[in-house]
């Protein structure tokens, strides 16, 4: 089965919910109206489609190999970036003053979920670029956002970003590569860096490393880390000296190359140091959220894609009898009521994930680009609580998703050869990497939640409030059953929101034992937040007879979110503020 992007409903999603016409009228964004959107994204769905899709196969058969230094991608892959560069794919959202197209994220979060959708190994490659040229952008000299940004843009030059050691994985703290400062200024490094995505590869020139390293004499900790530019070809076309040693051999993801680089083996790797020393860590997490985000983009992505093969499976599998009696011997599994459940689970956390990473897409392009400060402020502490719920929460759904595309396959879910098998394995790193859902689940409690005595949680939930409000003025049977659902998780939320704050100093551990499911809850009411304003907007078009059979779908797809899904938030509620005592008392010994 071929990948077909869902245009559709990404366009619903831009125009309806995350408001494109009003993120059109911001300063530089005059021209990204509908007309634009609807351009861009088919001509992404052409190259996706046409020329990336058909190689997520091959990766996984055939993945990157590694051979005296030197990695090889899979064949055709080389190809198929030269085509993205080409199209301008890179710079679709940076800045025209390097070469980039300065569209809004509104429009480039549905290119990012195509490309991931197509070949999740291929498009780790110009997520990391991106992740490196927003680094750039913030906190690079103006020399080296000349030098560095418009080939990186063009996509002539990729990017990464270096953080973990052997010794160093979540923990930046125990960081040990060191950079020994040059009387040019220039700085030498010296370590090894592992779980590199695209640290070495064949499909660019020039690598560009932005790698965190401790300057000799640094403070200990977190306090003494610095950010640096270390490129794999120095400026006078001489070869760095950072190696690629070994690629990893993994469960998923396979046709990514995932490297050891060596810093320092013949000499010292000639680096420049980006922005100031010891300040590095707050550099680096600006390129951590914009891939957090681009990885919650991933599992949507892959979401996508595996309801797409099971729906697809599902049509064409005979097997058993439909046990209403509605269809005779022959019939495909599609008719089975548990085929369907699953197929529409599948479908309402895709559908609703995405609305959330659309809503949490146009509000990052308000807080940079409006021209109200108030305004700013507000819509970057929405995007700011949004963030670690698109990661977090969309990964998770992705494994929950794929893990059902294998069920609704049965048996021949479970063989390599049907491809289902692959987008399970490949979801699992989702959940992993650019911080485990533990990280995104503690950086919501603490810094997202605790630290404003949930101001912005309530404030999410007032509007949540609105929604419900609206929903109570009509009388279909869709609108009262979200109506019940929403509010039963909007309370929930609260209730959490109230015990983290209140519990937060006193009983650290009870409360960071919920983390998690206090995530999963977040995301869960958000996601269904927004397939409450689609369910409303839907019925209004329906109504008018406008595209019957789309806004009849999408209102039976959030009744299966309220009902199915958004109903598991108050178990999670007790879960949290009922169970943590189970998760702290046990003895250790006794595991």
């Amino acid at each position: 089965m071929t990948y077909r992007a869902p245009l559709r409903d990404m366009l619903f999603t831009i125009q309806d919910l995350a408001g494109l016409e009003l993120v059109a009228r911001l300063p530089g964004f005059e021209d990204a109206g509908l007309d634009t959107a609807q351009a861009v994204l088919e001509e992404a769905a052409k190259l996706n489609e046409g020329v990336i899709a058909p190689l997520n196969w091959a990766g996984d058969q055939n993945p990157s190999s590694f051979k005296d230094g030197q990695v090889r991608t899979t064949p055709g892959f080389k190809d198929a970036f030269r085509q993205f560069a080409e199209g301008g794919w890179q710079g679709l959202q940076h800045p025209v003053a390097f070469g980039g197209q300065g569209l809004p994220k509104t429009i480039g979060f549905a290119c990012t979920e195509m490309l991931n959708s197509a070949n999740l190994s291929f498009a780790l490659c110009p997520l990391l670029t991106d992740g490196a040229i927003e680094a750039l952008l913030t906190a690079g000299s103006p020399a080296q956002q000349d030098q560095y940004l418009p080939k990186m843009i063009s996509g002539e030059w990729t990017g990464t970003m270096n953080l973990t050691e052997p010794q160093a994985g979540s923990d930046l703290a125990a960081v040990r590569t060191r950079a020994e400062p040059q009387p040019d200024g220039s700085y030498k490094l010296f370590g090894t860096k592992i779980f590199i995505t695209y640290g070495e590869h064949d499909m660019a020139d020039n690598i560009v490393h932005l790698v965190l390293a401790r300057v000799t004499g640094a403070p200990e900790g977190v306090k003494g880390i610095s950010l640096f530019l270390v490129p794999k070809v120095l400026p006078d076309g001489t070869r760095n000296d950072v190696h690629c040693v070994s690629i990893e051999h993994k469960l998923g993801i396979k046709a990514s190359p995932t490297a050891v680089l060596q810093y320092g083996d013949h000499g010292g790797a000639v680096g420049e140091l980006i922005g100031q020393e010891n300040q590095g860590l707050a550099y680096m997490f600006v390129m951590m959220n914009a891939a957090r985000y681009a990885v919650g983009m991933q599992g949507v992505a892959l979401a996508e894609r595996a309801y797409q093969k099971a729906v697809a499976y599902a049509r064409e599998r005979v097997q058993g009898k439909a046990v209403d009696g509605s269809t005779a011997a022959g019939g495909g599994i599609i008719h089975h009521p548990d085929v369907k459940r699953m197929l529409l689970t599948m479908r309402a956390f895709t559908e609703g994930s995405r609305a959330m990473a659309a809503v949490a897409a146009s509000a990052y392009d308000a807080a940079h680009a409006h021209p109200d400060e108030a305004t700013r402020k507000e819509n970057q502490a929405f995007y700011e609580f949004l963030v670690p719920l698109v990661k977090g929460f969309s990964t998770e759904m992705s494994l929950e998703v794929t893990s059902l595309a294998v069920q609704v396959h049965g048996g021949m879910g479970f063989i390599e050869e049907t491809g289902v098998a692959q987008m399970y394995r490949d979801a699992k790193i989702l959940t992993i990497y650019e911080g485990t859902t533990a990280i995104q689940a503690n950086d919501l409690v603490g810094r997202k939640t605790a630290r404003d005595g949930g101001a912005v949680a309530r404030r999410i939930a007032s509007t949540i409030e609105a929604t419900e409000a609206d929903l109570a003025r009509r009388d279909s049977v869709p609108a009262r059953a979200m109506l019940k659902r929403l509010r039963a998780a909007r309370e929930a939320f609260v209730e959490v929101v109230d015990y983290i704050v209140a519990q937060g100093r006193s009983n650290p551990g009870g409360v960071y034992a919920g983390s998690v499911p206090y995530l999963m809850l977040a995301g869960n009411l958000v996601a269904g937040w927004q397939m409450a304003r689609a369910l409303l907007i839907a019925e209004d078009r329906l109504a008018a007879g406008q595209d019957v059979a789309f806004m009849q779908a999408k209102i039976t797809t959030a009744r299966i979110y309220a009902d199915h899904i958004l109903s598991r938030v108050p178990g999670q509620r007790d879960s949290i503020v009922d169970g943590a005592d189970a998760v702290t008392t046990m003895a250790l010994e006794s595991f």
